[in-house]
C-alpha cells in the first residue's frame, strides 16, 4: 500500500505544494524471463524476434521489448598480397545484430512454448531468470 502526504506551503502570490511517497516493501516477487537474440542477419533476426513475441503473447503475458541492443562491428584488415605488396590492403567485417526481449511473469506453458520453438539457423538465443 503506498501513502501519499501533500503538504501546502504558502508563498506570496504562488502556492506551491511538495509530495512525498511513503512505499512500503512488497511480497509479490517478479520474475522475468530475459530473451538476448543474436543474429548475423538483421532481417532473419527480426522475423524470429516477432516469432517469439506472438508466441509470448499467444499466452496471455505482458512482453517488453524488442530492444535494439548496439550492433557489434568486427573489422578484419588482410594484406592483399602474400609478398612485396604492403599498401595493398582489403577491409572486411561482420555486424552482430541483437535484440532484447523480456517476459514478464512467465507461466510453465510459455517456457515450454518457448523452448520447443523452432528458429532459424543463423540465430543464438540466451535466456536468463531475473
Amino acid at each position: 500500500m503506498t501513502e501519499k502526504k501533500v503538504t501546502k506551503k504558502n508563498t506570496g502570490s504562488t502556492l506551491k505544494t511538495k509530495a512525498t511517497k511513503t512505499s512500503v516493501k512488497k511480497d509479490d516477487a517478479v520474475s522475468m524471463l530475459r530473451i538476448r537474440v543474436r543474429a548475423y542477419d538483421s532481417k532473419i533476426l527480426d522475423a524470429s524476434v516477432k516469432q517469439i513475441i506472438e508466441t509470448a503473447l499467444r499466452h496471455d503475458v505482458k512482453v517488453v521489448g524488442p530492444v535494439p541492443l548496439p550492433t557489434e562491428i568486427k573489422k578484419y584488415t588482410v594484406n592483399r598480397a602474400s609478398f612485396v605488396y604492403k599498401n595493398a590492403r582489403e577491409q572486411f567485417e561482420m555486424r552482430i545484430h541483437r535484440r532484447l526481449i523480456d517476459i514478464i511473469n512467465p507461466s510453465a506453458k510459455v517456457i515450454e512454448a518457448l523452448t520447443n520453438m523452432s528458429l532459424p539457423s543463423g540465430v543464438s538465443i540466451d535466456v536468463k531468470m531475473v
